[in-house]
C-alpha cells in the first residue's frame, strides 16, 4: 500500500522554478502533489519544468516574471486570489550572484539589481501573498538563504549584504506571523550544484557537490501542514538550526 501524498491538494508558488534548485523543489513537490505555480523569466525554460511535471503525473500553471518588474509582483497577490482564493506554499528561491569585487568597484546599478531580486522581491511577495498565506490551514513560506549571509567575506558584498537582509526580512515576517496558520523559516542550502556556484567558483569540482535534488526534501518537511518551524534557519552544510 502506497503512502499517502505529503502536499496533496497544496497550491504551492515557486521562484527561480526552471533550473537548479527550484526546479527540483518543484519536481519534488509535484512528486507529493501540489500544484505549482511555476515562477520564472523566460516561457521556454518554465514549458520544459511543466513538461518533466506533466511527465509525473502532476500539474502546473506557468507565470512568466522578471521579479524586477514590482507591478507584476504586487498584482500577484489579487491574481491569485481571484482563482484560488488561498495559497498553501511560497517558495522565495530566485536570487542572483551580482559583481564578486571590492565594494568601491560595485556600480549603484548592480547593487540595486542584487538586492531588487534578492531582498526587495521578497519582500514584496510577502507583502502580496500574506493575505492568500493566512486563508490556508496552513500557509508555509520558505526562503533560499546562503552562508555567505554570516561569513560576509571580502568582494562578495552585494550578495552578502542581500542575504543578511533576507534572513532578518523572512525571521521578523515569522515573528508576525506566529500567532496564525503560517510559518516561515529559511533554508541555507550549502554548496550546491547549481549554475550560480559554478559562477563563483569556477575552478571547483561540481561533481563533488550535493545535487539540487539531494536538499529538495527539506523543502518537502517545512512545506507540509504538519510542519510546525517558525522562523529558524536551518543550515544544511552543517545541520545546524539558528
Amino acid at each position: 500500500m502506497s503512502s499517502p501524498l505529503r502536499l496533496a491538494g497544496r497550491l504551492a508558488l515557486v521562484t527561480g522554478a526552471t533550473r537548479g534548485i527550484g526546479r527540483a523543489v518543484a519536481l519534488a513537490y509535484a512528486k507529493e502533489g501540489a500544484h505549482l505555480i511555476l515562477v520564472g523569466r523566460t516561457a521556454g525554460a518554465l514549458e520544459e519544468v511543466d513538461d518533466e511535471i506533466r511527465a509525473l503525473g502532476g500539474n502546473a500553471t506557468l507565470l512568466t516574471l522578471d521579479l524586477k518588474n514590482r507591478d507584476k509582483i504586487d498584482a500577484l497577490g489579487p491574481t491569485i486570489y481571484q482563482r484560488w482564493e488561498k495559497l498553501d506554499i511560497l517558495v522565495g528561491n530566485a536570487g542572483i550572484l551580482g559583481p564578486l569585487s571590492p565594494l568601491g568597484h560595485v556600480t549603484a546599478d548592480a547593487w540595486d539589481e542584487v538586492l531588487n531580486v534578492n531582498l526587495t522581491a521578497n519582500w514584496r511577495l510577502i507583502r502580496t501573498l500574506d493575505p492568500l498565506l493566512r486563508r490556508s490551514d496552513a500557509g508555509r513560506a520558505i526562503f533560499v538563504s546562503s552562508g555567505a549571509a554570516v561569513s560576509r567575506a571580502a568582494y562578495w558584498g552585494p550578495y552578502s549584504v542581500s542575504k543578511a537582509g533576507l534572513e532578518a526580512l523572512v525571521v521578523t515576517y515569522a515573528r508576525e506571523v506566529e500567532n496564525t496558520p503560517v510559518r516561515a523559516n529559511l533554508i541555507n542550502p550549502g554548496p550546491t550544484r547549481t549554475n550560480m556556484r559554478a559562477k563563483a567558483f569556477p575552478g571547483e569540482n561540481a561533481a563533488s557537490l550535493k545535487t539540487p535534488e539531494s536538499i529538495a526534501p527539506t523543502f518537502v518537511k517545512l512545506a507540509e501542514a504538519a510542519c510546525t518551524d517558525n522562523g529558524k534557519i536551518f543550515d544544511l552544510k552543517t545541520g545546524d538550526v539558528r
